[in-house]
């Protein structure tokens, strides 16, 4: 941003500096307030707020991307025995979930129709994946309401390296009896269980140690829904309902809150206990259930559900 010439001024014909700059930018993402309103308070029109803000993303994007990043290998190691110390699962990388960025749209506009979601709102989708400390280490958004975080889960970059084993692709754990546990992360009933991706078991009438493996498994999945409660609360552009977005500047604020809320984490000391309290970042939308069910991903399920209950056979 101070590479730029800037001739962006305030009302009484004053410079914005580069830190004025910024301060706009970030009222406007964390407020969510509209442009006029934040005029009013800096002095500045409405034009200026959005040209503000749009540079900002944009040198958010090339001089920011390195706060989210797939954990290094040592860094990894940190992670897995963090999320082992949650609810016990061994070799854990991460916890993925989705969310719902609200936008208000035409409905008279035919073209808006692939936005609208299961719940009949306008959306676009985020999917994140996040560590024990709830920060971000892989994120897709862009996709449209309509897809469910199956479609979503297949489309993102992600899936692509984990089918091709160029991630969670390090060293097996070995468990009492031999049993050898591959990297993997978790997921709530919405996601398919893969190899990669465990799940909660579906049903009722579940023995003992399923049940407590489920219970295991949501309360790490917590994690997540925190780290994007978390997000849409501190990032309130993304939190409400946007008023007619453009499409295609939306996934880029989308990510650039995300890189936001990394910085946010590497500048506390650690996370606090309250920043865990609340998991509402979609409080209107159902959930929804996947019933794909991978024969590998089965067999880690049931023998980490033997392990966690206690009852691993010889």
């Amino acid at each position: 941003m101070m590479s730029k010439t800037s001739h962006l001024a305030f009302a009484d014909g004053k410079i914005l500096s580069v830190e004025d700059q910024v301060a706009v930018a970030l009222r406007r993402l964390s407020s969510g307030e509209s442009l006029l309103n934040i005029g009013v308070s800096f002095g500045v029109n409405q034009s200026t707020v959005s040209q503000v803000t749009w540079r900002f993303v944009e040198a958010m994007e090339e001089r920011g991307i390195h706060h989210l990043k797939w954990p290094t290998t040592q860094e990894m190691e940190d992670i897995k025995c963090k999320f082992e110390k949650i609810r016990g699962f061994p070799n854990c990388c991460g916890v993925i979930g989705t969310t719902h960025i609200m936008m208000c749209l035409s409905s008279a506009d035919t073209s808006n129709v692939i936005w609208v979601d299961h719940e009949k709102k306008h959306s676009m989708l985020l999917q994140a994946i996040v560590d024990h400390q709830m920060r971000f280490r892989d994120v897709a958004t862009g996709w449209p309401g309509s897809m469910n975080e199956l479609s979503v889960l297949r489309s993102s970059g992600f899936f692509k390296m984990c089918e091709k084993g160029t991630r969670l692709d390090g060293e097996e754990m070995e468990l009492p009896e031999g049993f050898q546990v591959r990297e993997y992360i978790i997921g709530d009933s919405g996601f398919p269980l893969l190899p990669w991706l465990l799940t909660p078991y579906q049903g009722k009438d579940l023995s003992d140690a399923k049940t407590e493996f489920n219970k295991r498994l949501s309360a790490t999945v917590a994690v997540a829904q925190s780290a994007l409660a978390k997000l849409k609360d501190m990032w309130k552009i993304i939190g409400g309902e946007m008023w007619r977005p453009d499409k295609h500047r939306l996934p880029r604020i989308i990510l650039v809150c995300c890189l936001l809320h990394n910085i946010v984490i590497d500048l506390e000391d650690e996370v606090r206990d309250d920043a865990l309290s609340s998991h509402e970042h979609d409080t209107s939308y159902k959930q929804q259930l996947c019933n794909i069910a991978d024969n590998n991903g089965v067999m880690l399920r049931d023998k980490l559900s033997a392990y966690l209950s206690g009852r691993l056979p010889p």
